[in-house]
């Protein structure tokens, strides 16, 4: 008989609220701060609190009521009154301040607005003076508050000074920036700034370059009777920086979308943009600062980090929408358009980190003997007397607990349950692996790789395959382990070298039927292919006499074709690709032109003709010399790569390039991330285990135009972290179904759904555009 799923999981990795108060390892003070901030019991009771609102107060009739009234819990709201929303736009951006007493957002109709924690109230709104939408506001470090940064689609960075405020009510908010640079050519996306230092900025923008202000050298860019192509703030150039996969060298422009430095150790800088990769700097083995006027080649970075599986697309839709360091600064967060939300480590040097070249994107799908690329377990501290005989009374109830999560999760496979299979198994391997020894690691592999296959989520091919090359470097004579190796190749289209993974599991089971059927027809599909590219091969000679033209946006459009036929698959060799680049922005050249509305432009192109394309668009961007270019290329290495050592799986990113993941806690215990469906979600950042299907105290933004608070007040546990069968964990499951739906229809080719957004409607002048907010 099987387990039911609802008794499923374990506690979370931070054990019992009650038994850590009561624990005499518990020694000061901070300690219980850092540990209970985000404990579980807390998360999962996290639920909506309220919606900031925009109310204003009467400072000299509070002082006189509270002469009359003390200490009224409605003071507030007998004294204020509610003119309405903070915003009127889509929210891009909200940020803590150091203590955690202010939050300060940016939003789509060019205001900052300011908020007390303490009281959920604007204390301030600034009309920025920015012509399009602010993207990134930020408090910088050191000011006492009172010097706030922000960038936008006006590529733009602006600093005002709230001392000059008066007042926060409207008309009387307007004060000119204490600082503003316009050396950008192209959208600001992302503002980063370094913990004790007030007087620098940077700014990552779309024209591929990141760019350091200092307040102390001036407080304008570019200078009076000079251009923004002389202005020296250049700290990247990427301009030909983008790689189209980790075999290729970097030719296009990378199109910065996210930046961040370390806390802990503010040398270190990571960006992020139009490809697969995130790359990191060290900021003291930089060139000096450098102009525009000439493209340089980027600067050799001290990491490269992307997860295996995403190093070979050559999609141009696929690229980072945002980057950041854990509050310990041993840990990285990627977070993609179209894909998941992977964690990294940073130390590249060390020995656990799990790094990879070209050779092994192509060998982990070839039937050679593998070598595990896992990373090993931190030696366990000595540890004498009772405190031996107690961790091994609790390693023995761990591996009970881990085998019984195993029998699990193979009955949820033939259940069906997929979800909860692979969430027993996720528990099993992440962070065990001292425990469970190498025979129950291998069965869980093969469990975990068999459960992905069923469920078919985005990338869950991939990381079956990761599976089974793991199970078959603990055992190369698995059955199980070649036998779904077999399966996820098929799934990905790589029919020859399942054939090869199907012959090696018919031998390790003569008298399996299932594998004997699967290589007979392989073959099948293989000799019906090599006949049907016989067949086209004769009919493309034919037809090469005749001239061809390439296909437009309208002969798309106006197929009778069913987009299913247009759309390219993920993993197959198809050669067309379309991009869809829309844009708002009326910055630099824009600005003047006669067509000052948005703009869609369509881009039909082959493979071969992108590797061949300019390294930037932008007419700024300078030039370099062919043939240095040419050179480059032929003597290029690729880079060894840092691959992921976690997947957050459940929400969709797809309709915005500023959607952000996070950690959560003052030690990043927790992963959250926004989702196009509305909701939000929290893993716990070990397991990638879901602890909240929806957003201690957590602000929100998204593309409407309110800021909403969570605090952990629910009156009972979200029963999703225990992973129950009632109706709310089957409509969190369909929603995550959905979300992975929408993933998997990439847009490779043509973005049919976003056209749907970006059809024009009647505006009354001056008024936001709804799809301001949407993907470019």
């Amino acid at each position: 008989m099987s387990r039911a799923p609802s008794t499923l999981m374990t506690n979370f990795s931070d054990g019992n609220i009650i038994d850590f108060i009561d624990s005499k390892n518990v020694e000061i003070r901070n300690d219980i701060n850092h540990r209970l901030q985000m404990h579980s019991s807390l998360v999962r009771r996290l639920s909506f609190e309220r919606e900031l609102e925009y109310w204003f107060v009467d400072t000299s009739l509070l002082a006189f009521v509270e002469e009359i009234v003390f200490k009224l819990d409605f003071l507030n709201d007998i004294i204020s009154y509610n003119i309405g929303q903070g915003h009127q736009g889509c929210v891009n951006s909200v940020a803590w301040n150091s203590s955690g007493s202010l939050l300060i957002s940016g939003s789509d109709d060019a205001l900052i607005n300011i908020w007390s924690y303490s009281s959920r109230k604007l204390l301030h709104s600034i009309e920025s003076g920015h012509s399009a939408n602010i993207f990134c506001a930020k408090f910088v470090p050191e000011t006492c508050d009172e010097l706030v940064v922000s960038g936008a689609g006006d590529a733009e960075v602006r600093q005002f000074n709230l001392s000059l405020l008066t007042t926060g009510k409207p008309g009387e908010n307007a004060i000119e920036p204490s600082a503003s640079f316009h050396c950008h050519s192209r959208r600001v996306k992302k503002l980063a700034v370094e913990v004790g230092n007030p007087n620098v900025v940077w700014s990552a923008s779309e024209d591929g370059t990141l760019r350091q202000h200092d307040f102390r050298e001036g407080t304008s860019c570019p200078p009076n009777g000079s251009s923004h192509q002389e202005c020296r703030s250049v700290l990247l150039d990427m301009r030909s920086g983008a790689k189209k996969s980790l075999a290729d060298p970097p030719k296009q422009c990378l199109s910065l979308k996210s930046c961040d430095i370390s806390t802990t150790r503010p040398h270190l800088l990571l960006v992020g943009g139009s490809d697969a990769f995130a790359r990191l700097y060290d900021r003291r083995m930089l060139p000096p600062l450098s102009s525009c006027q000439t493209m340089t080649k980027p600067p050799p970075c001290i990491g490269y980090f992307c997860p295996m599986h995403l190093s070979d697309r050559r999609t141009p839709s696929l690229h980072l929408t945002h980057v950041t360091f854990s509050p310990t600064g041993e840990e990285i967060l990627l977070s993609y358009s179209g894909e998941h939300v992977y964690l990294m480590d940073v130390n590249t040097g060390g020995d656990i980190v799990t790094k990879y070249s070209v050779d092994d994107v192509s060998e982990q799908y070839k039937l050679v003997p593998t070598t595990s690329r896992t990373t090993t377990e931190a030696p366990a501290p000595q540890v004498f007397g009772k405190d031996i005989r107690r961790r091994r009374r609790n390693s023995s109830d761990m591996l009970s607990k881990c085998k019984e999560l195993v029998e699990i999760a193979e009955a949820s496979l033939r259940e069906s349950k997929n979800y909860y299979g692979i969430e027993a198994c996720n528990e099993v391997l992440d962070g065990n692996a001292s425990v469970i020894g190498p025979k129950l690691r291998h069965e869980c592999l093969c469990t975990r790789a068999a459960l992905l296959l069923k469920r078919k989520w985005k990338n869950d091919t991939h990381m079956a395959v990761r599976d089974c090359n793991k199970a078959r470097s603990i055992d190369p004579s698995s059955f199980k382990a070649h036998f779904y190796m077999s399966e996820a190749l098929l799934q990905l289209g790589k029919h020859k070298e399942a054939l090869e993974y199907a012959i090696a599991a018919q031998l390790l089971a003569p008298s399996n039927t299932e594998v004997a059927e699967r290589v007979i027809s392989i073959k099948e599909h293989l000799a019906a292919a090599e006949a049907e590219k016989s067949n086209t091969n004769v009919g493309q000679s034919q037809s090469e006499a005749r001239p061809g033209r390439m296909q437009t946006a309208i002969d798309v459009l106006n197929s009778d074709a069913p987009v299913d036929d247009v759309r390219s698959r993920e993993d197959s060799d198809y050669e067309a690709e379309v991009e869809l680049d829309f844009e708002t922005s009326v910055s630099g050249d824009e600005a003047d032109s006669a067509h000052s509305g948005p703009h869609i432009n369509f881009r039909f192109r082959r493979r071969s003709d992108s590797a061949r394309e300019s390294s930037c668009t932008n007419g700024s961007c300078g030039s370099t010399s062919s043939s240095s270019s040419q050179n480059d290329n032929t003597s290029y290495q690729p880079e060894t790569v840092v691959d992921m050592k976690q997947r957050y799986v459940g929400h969709c990113n797809v309709g915005t390039d500023i959607k952000q993941a996070s950690f959560l806690g003052q030690r990043g215990e927790y992963v959250a991330s926004g989702s196009d469906d509305g909701r939000w979600f929290i893993w716990e950042k070990r397991t990638g285990r879901l602890c909240h299907p929806f957003d201690c105290t957590i602000a929100t933004s998204g593309i409407d135009n309110t800021i909403k608070i969570w605090t952990p007040e629910a009156p009972v546990p979200s029963i999703v972290a225990g992973v129950s069968v009632g109706p709310e964990m089957a409509d969190v499951l369909s929603a995550m179904e959905t979300n992975q739906n929408k993933l998997s229809r990439n847009r490779n080719v043509l973005p049919f759904e976003l056209l749907e957004r970006f059809r024009m409607h009647e505006f009354a002048e001056g008024t936001l555009h709804p799809f301001e907010c949407a993907q470019t």
